[in-house]
């Protein structure tokens, strides 16, 4: 890597997705990377500021997710205004490269595997599993899903969110990791077809009711 600052975040938490954030060291930091810590501390103050680095890193990439997929950035208590034209077609597009962001981003990756090594031993890093893989993403969805007018948003954002964090799990521990894509892939589709099944019955139903 050219830039030494992002070499160092990404050495780091690499190490910390391997042994935890609370077992390294910056010297061992340091040793990884080949420098001393005199070297390091020039660039980060201490381990911490690393792992805010690491944050901030984490906020701007899911940023640039939601952008370039024309989704909205904030919750929809904050910013109503930005979930009124929302497509399924660009949804399902956000979700497959969301997938890959999260197991094939070498640095999303690892700050995943992080905070799941983690959050057993630290309320932040719950709390941080939450937001970034479990709660937040659902809360998330289950907006999407509201906004796109889908009856029983949150029911459906559990079932759409668990399909992708079980093949996040898959993804980890497999030999043919495209079979797992593909077969995520099929999943997803399968779940997409299932929604709108689900609600043109619905919505067949209330024609069928209000003819009456």
């Amino acid at each position: 890597m050219g830039n030494t600052k992002e070499e160092i975040l990404l050495v780091s938490l690499h190490l910390f997705a391997q042994d935890g954030y609370e077992a390294v060291s910056v010297s061992q930091i340091a040793g990884e990377l080949g420098i001393t810590k005199g070297a390091l501390y020039r660039h980060y103050q201490s381990k911490r500021d690393i792992f805010d680095h690491i944050l901030a890193c984490m906020e701007q990439g899911d940023g640039e997710q939601t952008e370039s997929h024309d989704m909205p950035q904030e919750r929809k208590e904050d910013a109503p205004e930005t979930y009124q034209e929302l497509s399924f077609v660009d949804f399902m597009a956000y979700s497959q490269s969301m997938f890959a962001y999260w197991t094939e981003d070498d640095f999303a990756s690892s700050f995943r595997k992080m905070l799941t090594l983690e959050q057993f031993r630290n309320a932040e890093m719950q709390e941080l599993y939450q937001q970034y893989l479990v709660s937040g993403p659902v809360a998330y969805v289950k907006d999407l899903f509201e906004s796109m007018k889908f009856d029983s948003a949150l029911e459906k954002a559990v079932q759409f969110y668990a399909t992708m964090f079980f093949f996040y799990s898959m993804y980890d521990g497999a030999e043919d990791k495209e079979q797992v894509k593909l077969e995520f892939e099929t999943s997803l589709r399968k779940i997409a077809e299932e929604l709108y099944e689900n609600e043109q019955a619905v919505e067949e139903k209330v024609t069928e009711r209000n003819g009456k």
